[in-house]
């Protein structure tokens, strides 16, 4: 309990420090998840619209489950070295299963009558995927990032080993900053995990259709 008091005056004695590295930590996850978006929501929305693939997302977000980042950033330091794109590539495969896995699904089950109806009324494969498809599976979609974000902000933590810098610097710097800053820092991240899930939630809630903002719609992240 002493550690945990004396963790909060950490915060106040290196507050720059900490907005130093949270500044760090904020821009190595939100590069990860741009790239992971763009690579992972257009597969997911083609194969889901085909509805094609169910095998190929399921198995690679397994083995991005199965994969822990700091193996692959040790194997990673023999081919690519000591920088950013060493981490990258870790958070990388943390990042993109769920978003994979969690779009294809969304796009997969939206209900097929409405699809037809779509079709029916005269829209293009790509007009109902977009008008019709996109817009109901926006909560499946968004809980996808919303995981793929937890995770991402979780294991950058591991950037240091890498020397990507971050809040990982004073987790796993204890003989530094001693047991409080460790705690300290362990407590932003979940707390920085936190506002981001709101944050992304918030997006969730703005860009979903009105039919669909009601309590409880998308707002789990699992």
């Amino acid at each position: 309990m002493d550690t945990f008091i004396r963790s909060f005056a950490f915060m106040q004695e290196r507050f720059p420090l900490l907005l130093e590295k949270t500044g760090q930590h904020v821009w190595m996850c939100a590069v990860v998840i741009a790239v992971s978006v763009l690579l992972s929501v257009p597969a997911g929305l083609v194969l889901g619209h085909l509805h094609r693939g169910e095998f190929l997302t399921t198995s690679i977000s397994n083995i991005g489950r199965a994969l822990p980042s700091l193996a692959v950033i040790a194997i990673g330091l023999g081919f690519i070295g000591l920088n950013f794109t060493n981490i990258a590539v870790a958070l990388l495969i943390t990042a993109v299963p769920p978003i994979l896995s969690q779009t294809y699904l969304a796009i997969d089950q939206v209900d097929p009558d409405t699809v037809r109806a779509a079709r029916g009324m005269g829209l293009t494969p790509a007009q109902v995927l977009l008008r019709v498809e996109l817009p109901l599976a926006l909560p499946v979609l968004f809980s996808g990032v919303r995981i793929a974000v937890i995770y991402v902000i979780s294991a950058a933590t591991l950037a240091t080993v890498a020397g990507g810098g971050g809040l990982g610097d004073i987790v796993l710097g204890q003989a530094t900053y001693g047991i409080e800053g460790v705690v300290a820092a362990a407590l932003w991240v979940a707390a920085l995990a936190l506002v981001s899930d709101g944050l992304i939630w918030g997006l969730q809630r703005l860009l979903a259709p009105k039919g669909l903002r009601v309590s409880g719609v998308g707002r789990g992240a699992g």
